[in-house]
């Protein structure tokens, strides 16, 4: 049995907006799609999508009907890059339809099926027959893909009457417009309307659902009477379902049965599922918003047995053959599997990609439960996995690709399977063929695609549809030898188009019935041209416009300035129409709509249908109909599209000379879509319409079999033999079919099957294709491009085997031609010549130029040209060790080595046999992952002295750094970049100036910023406390703020020195230690420096009075007193600025300065490694000491003391490890924490 669809409703500009999304469930591989590709024998489900308002326009309630069937309607196209990731399957509520749209389609791909639905809040306007066609057979009919969005656009109102057919002046003029150009068939059927034809049919309305807007549709077919219909009313406001409907019909339509009290009265209903396999079991998904519950049936919707969920299910995808064993992906990313249709569920895997998971394929996988998916591992890194059915543990698990691929990017197609990689910015695609090993895509050298995307699979050859780096709406289809390694280019700048949901569409359909014929739209100098080719591609013309138009005058078109062009826009949807339809149970038979001329258009549209498989055409309506096949393309329906209520339709029994009018119903209806018994026979439709906005479904069933007044007998066939343009031989081979002859009314029915006898051909250089690496030049013969080079083509050959040597020709895929010129066009197999290794390629798996410490890297080796087997392959990792193997085949999964040290590492792949060498040379990053940053820096300095500002890192050894400096409070300062963790800055304006630090190490930039306090003079000193407050500090930030605080106060109220003339910072770690610094009194002291040294002086003085007499002290808690103290070292002559200093006191500061000076030499410089970053571990007071000994510092009291030892075991330790993600080191108590200070 067949399923047939059409499409003429009220609202068409809606539905074919609905329509196209809804041809998401159809898109089984990719979402750059041709028009239609051949799928092979493929069984696929059908569903009907219709759709009108129902409400006012405020209340953004739209109406749809969505249906399926038995169809051969199998995607095969696939998109490689993900643009990723795009988010294809959204856990939120509004995403929840789209994520299902796009996994439906894989349901699809393999004999699945979802009765999907979605629909869009618009007010809409009838559209012409842009997005709608015909479906294919079962089996083995062609595979039509996502059409774009409709082009034009008519207003049209909406009546709660329905007018008579033809009301309004426009109407009337189109129907007095369409019905002169019909013959005397059509005057003999005009009349009164009781002597009109009228088919036989039958109306039933779907009371008590008038409200509801969207209902799916399933018709079992395979001698069923049963359809079964589900209505909803979808809330597009809250995204969700409100209310539900089952009902079944066993009398093919006739009438129907409510099924609510069998599925639960209060249950609501969201999706229709059923078998591929079996299409008595069904299954029905409840709304997830009240519940999540399965609903199944084995008896065709009988009967049904409810079971709950503990997920959210986005979407299901059935095995090919056992009829129980279902994947379901949930809203979180979980896949899901069952073996018995739903009943259980077991958790397969977290973390998939939507839309990329497979079942396997008999004859290619090992096991037939084994399940291809992708995996994410981080927002740019995905892997390629396989599992076990129920037992996808860690042991269990598959990795076909060596290494990560781009997320969104695996396809397993037919025998193929695709993923992507980049390197540097650019793709690289490779595939597997037959589950082989995975080798990079052979496209022409400079080919440089910026999109690559697999079209089809069938006929063990891949067509990929690439955008070239100087294309933009232009694609250039390549077709590939057997292996799908080697591609050759077939057609230039093939026209696409964009989708609603970004899918890109290519212009390409294959013709049903005919093996190796296509159309495409291709844009030459502006103009767009429909082109077609009997041999997979090989050879192109354009298409012989009809001699006459409609009303028999002559059309003047002369090729190649004048031609027919064609729409290629196929409907996804198997129930409605597109701009194109064939079919294999009608093989060259092609309905399309189009125009004549230069070039194609959207305006003056006509509908054109060819007998001869595209050799002759002609004109059958001036405007646009659905035209659909009955009796296994015996007879044609077509429907006028027209926003207004109909109430006939039009047959032709002579493959469309003559047309005769039939009314199918007594009242005029708006039409939303014709649903048609699936299988091939196709004499019992359902129109689904209504007859006003607000009135209830109305279900129409026509039976055709009464205009039949008899069965096809043997008299009533003729054989018709295929030909192009007069040549017989397409494909290598004679084919001659029997159709039904023009003149003979009869029904062909179940038994019916196309027969085809074919006889073999010469090989003619016709039957051949360009080699890769040739081009086909202006005499038709195929040169070497300039950038081949012959001999490359033996690069994978052993010596004393043999290869073969290409003769710049191929014949094309599934060309059966014998003997004639096949010795001269064929490779001929040769010796492997002895070469010495050339093209030796080493990369990371991942496709990086760095790795992780201690994470285990892939290298992975190729070699272009030379002997695999005796050439031996060694590795140097760069870091003294090394591994040699004695051929390339022995390193096909890779050589791995684990880094235990941060570097930068120069690693070097040598191939080598008798005759010569080769070398490849990668320079790998390893690092670690940067943590902290601490910038240390003196809290007060000296304006125009040097100022050392220095960055320390946790771990200190993290791989190449990048230090990002902003110095000041100048925000127009460009920054300053340094590859050292240190810099010397001065600062000429007094204040408060900050300096940030940004540090930048592989993916992580961490950030610190310091406030120094900038002044002319200042003096400075050490403070003690008594030992009771290191027991009450926590070493914090907040604590050192609050403490820091109370001194400055207790040292004011016990001096009387101003507030703004006093800093008190406490120092980080123990024991307690804290700095004071005094600032002159600007009044006192304003351009007369030696007041201020003075002044200066003077406060000193007193300030160390008061803590040498024990008058500052504090309470920290009740029964805590703390007495502060003076400390013996003080920082005070360090900074001192003043001329008049004693001898020891002088003395001593140029001790100091030595000493420090010497430390800080040795320590800063035994610490360096030149391009990587500064050592330093210290992030306390010992780091601080590194400051100059000119200015004061960080460092607690018995910090000097202890300094040069504590350097000499920093420095031990950091000599007796290797260099790496370093710890602190553990004599030391370190403190993430910069000392504050109080203003």
């Amino acid at each position: 049995m067949e399923r047939e669809v059409s499409f003429c409703p009220k609202w068409q500009s809606a539905l074919w907006v609905l329509l196209f999304i809804v041809s998401c469930l159809y898109i089984a591989e990719a979402e750059i799609t041709c028009r239609s590709c051949q799928p092979g024998n493929k069984w696929r489900v059908q569903e009907l999508l219709l759709k009108f308002d129902t409400s006012e326009p405020a209340t953004g309630l739209k109406r749809e009907v969505f249906g399926n069937g038995n169809r051969a309607e199998s995607a095969k196209s696939r998109r490689l890059p993900c643009e990723a990731g795009s988010a294809e399957c959204a856990p939120d509520r509004a995403g929840y339809v789209g994520s299902k749209l796009k996994r439906s389609t894989d349901n699809l791909r393999t004999e699945g099926e979802r009765y999907e639905l979605l629909s869009k809040e618009m007010k809409v306007s009838l559209g012409k027959m842009s997005d709608q066609h015909e479906t294919g057979d079962s089996e083995t009919s062609a595979v039509r893909h996502r059409e774009r969005a409709i082009r034009n656009k008519v207003g049209t109102g909406v009546q709660d009457q329905a007018p008579a057919e033809g009301t309004g002046s426009a109407a009337r003029r189109r129907v007095t417009r369409s019905e002169l150009r019909w013959s005397g068939e059509e005057r003999r059927s005009a009349g009164t309307r009781q002597e009109e034809p009228k088919l036989n049919s039958s109306t039933f309305a779907l009371t008590g659902d008038s409200s509801h807007n969207q209902a799916m549709v399933h018709w079992s077919g395979q001698n069923s009477s049963v359809i079964l219909m589900l209505t909803k009313l979808f809330d597009f406001n809250l995204n969700s379902v409100t209310e539900s409907s089952l009902w079944r019909s066993t009398d093919y339509g006739a009438t129907y049965q409510k099924l609510n009290d069998k599925v639960g009265a209060k249950t609501i209903l969201s999706y229709l599922y059923v078998s591929p396999n079996n299409k008595r079991k069904i299954m029905l998904l409840t709304d997830p918003e009240v519940e999540s519950s399965l609903l199944i049936s084995s008896d065709e919707g009988a009967t049904y047995q409810k079971y709950r969920l503990n997920f959210y299910i986005l979407s299901l995808l059935f095995h090919p053959e056992q009829e129980d064993w279902i994947l379901a992906y949930s809203h979180d990313q979980k896949l899901y599997s069952s073996v018995e249709f739903g009943r259980r569920w077991q958790l397969v895997h977290e973390r998939v990609a939507p839309n990329r998971f497979y079942w396997s394929k008999m004859g290619l996988d090992k096991e037939p439960g084994l399940i291809h998916l992708e995996t994410s591992i981080s927002e740019g890194q995905a892997l390629y996995v396989t599992c076990k059915l129920q037992n996808c543990s860690d042991a269990n698990k598959g990795k076909p690709f060596p290494g990560y691929i781009d997320p969104n990017s695996l396809v397993v197609q037919d025998e193929y399977v695709f993923v992507q990689v980049s390197t540097a910015g650019r793709p690289i695609y490779y595939v597997s063929a037959k589950r082989d090993v995975f080798t990079p895509m052979k496209l022409p050298k400079y080919t440089l695609p910026k999109e690559l995307h697999v079209i089809s699979t069938d006929e063990n050859r891949v067509v990929a549809a690439v955008q070239e780096w100087n294309q933009n709406e232009t694609y250039n289809l390549y077709v590939s030898d057997t292996s799908g390694v080697y591609y050759s280019l077939a057609l230039e700048n093939v026209v696409s188009s964009m989708g609603l949901e970004g899918n890109v569409m290519v212009d390409l359909y294959e013709v049903a019935g005919i093996k190796g014929m296509f159309l495409a739209n291709k844009k030459t100098d502006s103009q767009v041209k429909t082109y077609i080719t009997y041999n997979r591609g090989r050879d192109w013309r354009l298409l012989q416009a009809p001699s006459k138009d409609l009303r028999g005058n002559s059309i003047h078109c002369v090729l190649p300035y004048c031609s027919l062009h064609l729409h290629l826009h196929v409907s996804a949807n198997p129930y409605t129409s597109g701009n194109i339809a064939s079919r294999d149970s009608a093989p060259g038979i092609i309905v399309a709509s189009g125009s004549t001329g230069s070039e194609l258009t959207t305006s003056n549209v006509s509908v054109f249908i060819t007998s001869d498989a595209g050799n002759t055409w002609r004109q059958i309506f001036d405007e646009e109909y659905a035209v659909l096949y009955l009796d296994q393309g015996g007879a044609l329906v077509a429907i006028r599209h027209t926003p207004l209520p109909i109430r006939h339709l039009w047959l032709s029994f002579d493959e469309g000379r003559q047309w005769n009018k039939y009314s199918f119903t007594n009242s005029p209806l708006f039409v939303d879509g014709v649903l048609g018994e699936p299988g091939e026979e196709t004499l019992i439709m359902t129109i689904f319409g209504h007859v006003s906005h607000r009135s209830e479904w109305q279900l129409v069933k026509i039976d055709f079999r009464s205009i039949f007044n008899r069965r096809c007998t043997e008299a009533d066939y003729q054989t018709w033999h295929l030909h192009n343009q007069g040549e017989p031989c397409l494909m290598g081979v004679k084919r001659i079919y029997r159709k039904l002859k023009p003149t003979s009314r009869c029904v062909m029915g179940k038994t019916y099957s196309v027969t085809m006898t074919s006889g073999p051909c010469d090989c003619t250089e016709a039957d051949f294709e360009c080699d890769y690496g040739y081009e086909r030049r202006s005499d038709g013969k195929c040169s070497p491009a300039f950038w081949f080079h012959t001999s490359s083509m033996s690069r994978s050959c052993t010596t004393g085997m043999t290869f073969l040597n290409s003769t710049g020709y191929r014949k094309v895929v599934s060309n059966n031609c014998t003997a004639g010129v096949s010795a001269e066009y064929t490779a001929r197999r040769q010796q492997c010549p002895v070469q010495a290794p050339r093209g030796l390629h080493l990369v990371t798996s991942e496709g990086s130029l760095s790795a992780t410490l201690g994470a285990n890297v892939t290298f992975l080796v190729f070699l272009e040209e030379g002997d695999g087997a005796r050439t031996s392959i060694t590795v140097d990792f760069g870091d003294g060790h090394a591994l040699t193997y004695s051929n390339v085949s022995s390193i096909e999964d890779g050589v791995k080595h684990i880094y235990k040290a941060v570097g930068i590492y120069r690693v070097i792949a040598t191939g080598e046999n008798s005759l010569g060498s080769e070398t490849a040379t990668l320079y790998l990053h390893v690092t670690c992952q940067l943590e902290y940053i601490h910038l240390s820096a003196p809290f007060v300095a000296v304006r125009n002295k040097e100022v050392n500002l220095t960055a320390v890192l946790w771990p200190s050894q993290v791989g190449t750094v990048t230090y990002i400096w902003w110095i000041g409070n100048n925000t127009e300062q460009q920054p300053v970049i340094t590859l050292e963790g240190s810099v010397a800055c001065t600062f000429s304006r007094e204040g408060v100036n900050t300096v940030t630090v940004q540090v930048s190490a592989g993916n992580t930039i961490l950030q610190d910023r310091k406030s120094i306090a900038v002044h002319e003079y200042f003096r400075s000193h050490l403070l003690a406390f008594s030992s009771n407050l290191d027991e009450h500090n926590p070493d914090v930030a907040e604590w050192r703020l609050d403490v820091s605080r109370v001194i400055k106060s207790s040292l004011i109220q016990a001096t009387g020195v101003k507030e703004d003339q006093l800093l008190v910072t406490i120092l980080p770690g123990l024991p307690t230690a804290a700095e004071f610094f005094l600032l002159p009194d600007k009044q006192i002291t304003e351009g007369k420096p030696e007041k201020s040294s003075a002044h200066l002086d003077q406060l000193s003085e007193v300030l160390l009075s008061a803590l040498n007499q024990n008058l500052v002290q504090f309470t920290l808690k009740p029964g805590v007193q703390v007495t502060v103290y003076a400390a013996h070292l003080s920082a005070a002559p360090l900074v001192d600025t003043s001329e008049n200093h004693s001898g020891s006191a002088m003395l001593m500061l140029l001790s100091v300065v030595v000493v420090g000076l010497a430390v800080f030499i040795i320590y800063k410089f035994k610490r360096k490694i030149p391009g990587l970053n500064v050592y330093a571990q210290m992030q306390n007071e010992k780091e601080q000491e590194m400051k100059s000994p000119a200015y004061p510092t960080e460092a607690p009291p018995s910090a000097q003391q202890d300094l040069v030892h504590s350097l000499e075991i920093l420095d031990t330790e950091f000599n007796s490890r290797p260099i790496g993600c370093m710890k602190p080191h553990v004599h030391v108590k370190f403190s993430t924490e910069l000392p504050t200070y109080i203003v």
